[in-house]
């Protein structure tokens, strides 16, 4: 009809997300739940998203994978590649055989892939080779250690994609650093902290039950956990942290849940350690869900911990962290006095970085970190439609 408007079909944009592990799961939730309420709101009729969520199996125990997508409400994978545990050059090598097979029957117009985890690096590096434009999700980070698998699969991500998501102003500045074009880097914020500002209330209002569940005592604690192959992989090295625990524990409960790469190294020593420690107040439990963990964190006396991820949780929340770790990723933790780093080989650095995180008895107060406020997901969704709608201009 002559002046009527003209109806703009809007693009369909199929993102296809790579997720493996704990870390994955919370950081890409808010992504998921942005892209449903952009489809669903009014003013957006430029893009449309479609959803593919591919599950590697790198984390294939359900107190890891299973219950996460339940207590985040992530939707089932579409695809489940179970690949499993195995060294790091098999693992990535069957995430890489296993992908692309899934790239070619999907033919996504993204991939996403968060974090840093082996999931990271292969489902950049399939994409990649089948020229599927990449996006990192929380990019930028660098521990300065090559030693760490974890530090050479963000910077072949990185290196690999297209837009560049980072979560602070240190990690924009490693991108530019290493000369990656400004024009891909956007920094949102972290949506790991989505996830905690969303699910925090439940997560405090489960803290009796869990506590009751692990029989655990009343009154102040610390929590643990530690799963780094430098930390765990060594049963000399993991015996002499044991030991520094079940000695902290005689100043108050410590609770530590064995991610089940920490229950493989201790293998059958674990019956004899709980001997040598009965009575100590050191509690081995086994790993707990998200808004358990959450929970738990929220409310201890400090948290003692090897994961990048609990360093940011834990500033979020103004819980005093013990990192047990020479180097960081995340310095911005530091920086806000939340974290402090203690050389793994030092036990008796460890008590003290304990006892002192213990000590100040009143949490540090939250720090108003930019971009951490809970509106992450939303900014990665608005920074999707504008890399879609410019490629399409193309």
């Amino acid at each position: 009809m002559e002046g009527a408007a003209r109806v703009v079909k809007p693009l369909l944009a199929k993102v296809l997300y790579v997720v493996g592990a704990r870390p994955n799961f919370v950081k890409v939730a808010p992504v998921v739940a942005a892209a449903e309420a952009w489809n669903g709101g009014q003013r957006h009729r430029d893009v449309t998203f479609e959803r593919v969520i591919v599950h590697t199996g790198q984390h294939y125990d359900p107190l890891l994978s299973d219950v996460f997508f339940t207590q985040l409400e992530l939707p089932a994978p579409d695809v489940n590649l179970g690949v499993g545990s195995g060294s790091q050059a098999r693992q990535t090598a069957r995430f890489l055989e296993t992908l692309e097979p899934v790239l070619v029957e999907y033919r996504p117009d993204l991939v996403l892939v968060p974090g840093d985890v082996n999931s990271t690096c292969a489902g950049a590096l399939a994409a990649a080779k089948m020229a599927i434009p990449v996006v990192h999700l929380e990019a930028g980070l660098r521990s300065g250690d090559r030693n760490m698998p974890e530090e050479i699969n963000r910077i072949v991500a990185d290196h690999l994609s297209d837009l560049l998501l980072t979560t602070c102003a240190d990690a924009d500045a490693n991108l530019a650093h290493e000369g990656l074009p400004r024009e891909r880097i956007v920094r949102v914020g972290n949506t790991m902290i989505d996830s905690l500002m969303r699910l925090r209330v439940s997560a405090e209002a489960s803290v009796s039950a869990t506590r009751a569940g692990l029989s655990m005592p009343t009154g102040p604690f610390v929590l643990v956990t530690l799963h780094r192959p430098s930390n765990v992989d060594s049963r000399e090295k993991i015996g002499r942290l044991i030991d520094a625990l079940a000695e902290l524990s005689g100043d108050l409960p410590v609770v530590f849940p064995l991610h089940p790469r920490t229950r493989v190294g201790l293998e059958d020593a674990l019956g004899t350690i709980r001997r040598r420690t009965a009575g100590a107040g050191l509690l081995f439990v086994d790993p707990l869900g998200y808004l358990e963990f959450l929970g738990l964190m929220s409310c201890a006396a400090a948290v003692i911990t090897d994961s990048g991820g609990i360093q940011e949780e834990t500033t979020a929340l103004g819980v005093p962290c013990v990192t047990v770790r020479t180097t960081t990723e995340r310095p911005v933790t530091i920086a806000e006095g939340t974290n402090v780093l203690v050389d793994p080989d030092d036990p008796a650095a460890i008590l003290v970085a304990a006892r002192a995180a213990v000590a100040k008895g009143v949490r540090v107060p939250p720090p108003r970190l930019e971009l951490w406020d809970g509106r992450a997901g939303e900014r990665v969704v608005q920074a999707l439609a504008r890399c879609v709608a410019e490629r399409a201009k193309r």
